[in-house]
């Protein structure tokens, strides 16, 4: 199968990208970079020059593609509302693009919701529709188009990717650690977070991507939910820091942009998605990780 990826050269890309070409598929990876690019090429991808905000080369890569998987997103919190907009109009593009094609049409997506007394399933909806909303309601406007001939698939990623070289909430939790010479957490820690291996967050897309039918919401989630004092103290144990907890209304503050997620309390499940793709996580834990030195900071 000949696949376009958006995000190829990314945190969760990368890894998705090395579990396509495991598994004898071909990639087409979007670069906006000659490095992008470079890198894509060495692993045996081809690159296709563009970006989210060249939609028509977003289609085109669409088109010649058997299929889409759309992993790329702008992660610039200092304009999320932009973000979201430019995220809706690209996916808007790409699905208009293929549509009545029969192809699958794969995108990333979150797990953060508004329910409080329960982990987040895979048949509840997301409540963002339109533009305007979080990530420009992408999820919904692809779902959308499950009876106008596209495989649309809602990829839900846990709050933390986890890894070495993992860019994302932990590692940005750590360096502000560093910085204040205490590992925070907001009140008193009970707020979750789940969590995924990157490999395991890979392998559950190349699954998906064979397997998941038309309209379909998949969790790739291992841990349902870890308080977030639980990874503070870890991050502590490993970095020789104290925790201290953090008043909320000092949040962003004491954290920065992340100050915003630092008090959300999030849980998900993914029973759904195990049985439906045969799914089993298998990488370490968020925790694990800590501990082995995935969050080492430079001297």
């Amino acid at each position: 199968m000949r696949v376009f990826v958006t995000g190829a050269s990314g945190w969760i890309g990368s890894a998705f990208t090395d579990e396509l070409l495991a598994h004898d598929h071909e990639v087409v990876g979007l670069a906006r970079s000659a490095e992008a690019a470079a890198a894509l090429q060495a692993k045996g991808a081809t690159a296709h020059r563009g970006s989210l905000d060249d939609v028509d080369s977003l289609a085109a890569g669409a088109v010649a593609a058997d299929a889409v998987v759309h992993l790329a997103f702008k992660h610039d919190f200092t304009d999320y509302a932009g973000a979201g907009r430019s995220e809706h109009t690209a996916v808007r593009r790409m699905l208009d693009a293929v549509e009545g094609s029969g192809k699958p049409f794969l995108l990333a997506s979150g797990v953060a919701s508004d329910i409080a007394d329960r982990p987040l399933t895979e048949d509840d909806p997301s409540p963002h529709h339109g533009a305007d909303s979080p990530r420009g309601g992408s999820e919904n406007l692809a779902l959308s188009y499950a009876d106008r001939g596209v495989r649309p698939v809602a990829l839900r990623f846990a709050a933390s990717v986890h890894g070495a070289g993992d860019p994302g909430f932990v590692s940005v939790l750590a360096k502000v650690a560093k910085h204040r010479g205490a590992v925070g957490y907001l009140g008193d820690g009970s707020n979750r977070w789940p969590a995924v291996h990157r490999s395991d967050a890979a392998r559950l897309v190349r699954l998906a991507l064979d397997r998941a039918p038309a309209g379909s919401r998949v969790h790739a989630v291992a841990e349902e939910g870890l308080p977030t004092r639980d990874i503070a103290a870890a991050i502590g144990d490993y970095l020789g820091l104290d925790t201290v907890s953090v008043p909320r209304e000092d949040a962003e503050a004491h954290f920065g942009w992340i100050g915003h997620f630092a008090g959300m309390d999030i849980t998900a499940s993914s029973a759904r998605t195990r049985d439906l793709l045969g799914w089993t996580p298998t990488g370490p834990t968020l925790l694990a990780d800590i501990a082995a030195g995935a969050y080492r900071l430079p001297e």
